[in-house]
């Protein structure tokens, strides 16, 4: 079962399952962040790693180093034509036990060429969510930070056998935008 906003917003404020929450869908003049009808529009944060070809390495998920990217701070970031940013959620999340969430990109980036990985966040699980951004353009794209990213749908079944907290995931607890571990 999908939750309605409703449902959504008991469990953010009585399970602080998202904080900071935003009441309602704030709209004015920025890309759509807060409570929607069966969903929540997450922020991406001030902070981002830009990849850069600079040194000629190779993306190796098992062995990847700070050697492919750039840090950037900011209000809006640029993400080099072709290329990919990691960000992180403004709000912090605590996931329950019986909720499993797919974060999906949000419409405004995608017709623009600029795409946010489908991501799930599994029962259990909490912090930061680090945001994966291709800019998929021959173009420069801008980013906005502190405003809407990506869209978490919510559903509701029963609980595990195992969560990822019992199972002690990698990404338990993360704050800030967390690199790949294997």
């Amino acid at each position: 079962m999908i939750l309605n906003d409703t449902q959504i917003r008991a469990l953010a404020i009585d399970a602080k399952m998202i904080d900071p929450f935003v009441e309602k869908l704030s709209t004015d003049g920025v890309i759509s962040y807060g409570l929607s009808s069966f969903g929540y529009d997450i922020r991406v944060a001030d902070e981002f790693k830009i990849f850069t070809n600079v040194n000629s390495g190779s993306v190796d998920p098992k062995h990847f180093t700070s050697n492919e990217f750039v840090d950037f701070k900011g209000d809006i970031a640029m993400i080099p034509p072709n290329s990919f940013a990691l960000g992180r959620s403004v709000e912090y999340m605590k996931i329950p036990e019986n909720i499993m969430v797919l974060a999906v990109g949000k419409s405004t980036y995608a017709r623009c060429g600029i795409i946010s990985n489908v991501t799930p966040l599994e029962p259990g699980w909490e912090g930061h969510i680090t945001l994966e951004i291709s800019n998929t353009t021959p173009l420069p794209a801008k980013i906005y930070a502190n405003e809407g990213l990506v869209q978490l749908l919510f559903l509701k079944g029963e609980t595990p056998a195992v969560t990822y907290l019992m199972r002690k995931g990698k990404y338990q607890g993360q704050r800030g935008i967390t690199l790949p571990k294997v």
